[in-house]
């Protein structure tokens, strides 16, 4: 069994690349993809701009590592999982209700969104395209969770080569010079009157729009590591997404200012089956980021009862739908400030929280490899599992954050599939075990030494 670990981590390869995936689709949504945010809040003053739009690329990331990793340390299964854990339980109640109102606000902005995409695309009527977006939300929630964040994902991918054919197009096009561009900058309406204060309001609305599901998603992963990871990544194609999405916007600003979506107004000039698509990934990432937000907030409520998050949500979505209808344009000037500012506070309580718990965090990630490990013995006919390794396995769930029966059915089940996929690896999957997860793929007498 040398290559037991490389195995593991074939299987590990494949889950935070979902989560990744999942991720971006939680965070780009409706005003992203569209441009509209971008516009309002980092284009209306100028070049200048794109600095704090790197600002923001950067801020995401952090923000990816941080929220995925506490989701998998606390293994939650919704946002106050981990706020109880980290603030005072003042505090804690404040977010819950900041965080309820945000996801419901920033969910029906994302309705109309949805609404506005198709009527600029296709003339349809506002309210209709809210109502598809609406219906195809409650339907996923009858989903099991996997499947749900499959469906997340999916569109990942598109939005990314729709972005790098859109930053292309701008560049290899002429367009005019950089002091025009300023200039007609000048006559959008900004979100907010100084470009710093844009960058930290808007990424603190992307962390309310984000972090419920984030901590989800992290609450799915069981290795540390492999949320770290796939926070990493899914923060780093958002921080490209954006880039590319507002350096195409900038390109085009002569004609794009004064629209409702503006990407696809570029899109449109590439060629009408191109801003077709687009127009559908569009509605896809509104589609996402108005689940994710509504999804978590119904499983807040929910006391982790399926049936009762779903008729939560029904009630959710029906309530957003009616709200939407205010139009899209005029609720991200009016609402995304607003939440920005208490995401602000938000910020402050999770990094003090992630400070606090970062060295618990490390502590938590060798103590489940450790675990895993040695129920990789449990499973494999050809290693030892003695009493002394099952002792060793009830002393380190006890030892974890989390439940330790849970903890350990979850591990159980994780090196067991280690096994079945070593079992069945072809041989381009028998490559050498990762630096630290090497000892694994050791005797049993070594796995004492580890445990």
């Amino acid at each position: 069994p040398r290559n037991m670990f490389a195995i593991g981590r074939a299987a590990m390869s494949k889950k935070y690349v979902s989560v990744a995936f999942a991720y971006v689709g939680v965070i780009v949504g409706a005003g992203l993809a569209s441009g509209q945010d971008l516009l309002q809040y980092f284009l209306s003053f100028g070049a200048p701009g794109l600095i704090g739009i790197a600002a923001l690329g950067v801020l995401n990331i952090i923000f990816g590592v941080v929220a995925l990793q506490l989701g998998s340390y606390f293994r939650s299964g919704h946002h106050d999982d981990v706020f109880e854990r980290i603030t005072h339980p003042v505090v804690r109640r404040v977010i819950d209700v900041v965080l309820v109102f945000s996801g419901f606000a920033m969910g029906f902005v994302m309705l109309a969104g949805a609404g506005a995409n198709l009527e600029q695309q296709f003339g349809l009527p506002a309210w209709a395209g809210s109502a598809v977006c609406s219906g195809l939300v409650i339907l996923t929630a009858f989903l099991d969770f996997d499947r749900i964040m499959e469906v997340i994902g999916v569109f990942t991918p598109m939005i990314v080569i729709a972005i790098i054919v859109l930053v292309i197009y701008s560049l290899v096009t002429p367009h005019p010079s950089m002091a025009e561009l300023n200039a007609t900058a000048t006559q959008v309406t900004p979100a907010l009157p100084n470009l710093w204060f844009s960058t930290i309001n808007y990424f603190a609305l992307c962390v309310v729009n984000g972090i419920g599901m984030a901590f989800v998603l992290g609450g799915s992963v069981l290795r540390i590591g492999e949320a770290r990871l796939a926070g990493r990544i899914g923060g780093t194609i958002i921080a490209l997404v954006i880039g590319g999405d507002a350096l195409a916007l900038y390109l085009n600003m002569d004609r794009i200012w004064d629209v409702n979506v503006p990407a696809l107004e570029i899109a449109r000039t590439i060629h009408p089956w191109f801003a077709f698509v687009y127009t559908l990934i569009i509605f896809a990432l509104i589609y996402n980021t108005v689940f994710s937000l509504f999804f978590a907030t119904a499983r807040r409520f929910s006391g982790g009862s399926t049936k009762r998050m779903r008729i939560v949500l029904v009630g959710v979505v029906a309530l957003g739908y009616a709200a939407s209808l205010m139009g899209f344009k005029k609720l991200i000037g009016g609402m995304y400030p607003i939440i920005g500012w208490l995401g602000v506070a938000l910020l402050v309580v999770l990094a003090a929280g992630w400070l606090r718990e970062r060295a618990g965090v490390s502590h938590e990630e060798n103590l489940r490899r450790k675990l895993i490990r040695l129920l990789v013995h449990k499973h494999d006919d050809h290693l030892e599992y003695t009493d002394e390794h099952r002792e060793k396995v009830r002393e380190l769930s006890r030892a974890s954050v989390v439940d330790s029966k849970q903890l350990r059915r979850d591990a159980s089940t994780l090196a067991k599939d280690i096994v079945d996929r070593k079992a069945n690896a072809s041989p381009s999957d028998l490559v050498a075990p990762h630096r630290g997860e090497a000892v694994a793929t050791e005797s049993a007498g070594s796995a004492r030494a580890n445990g």
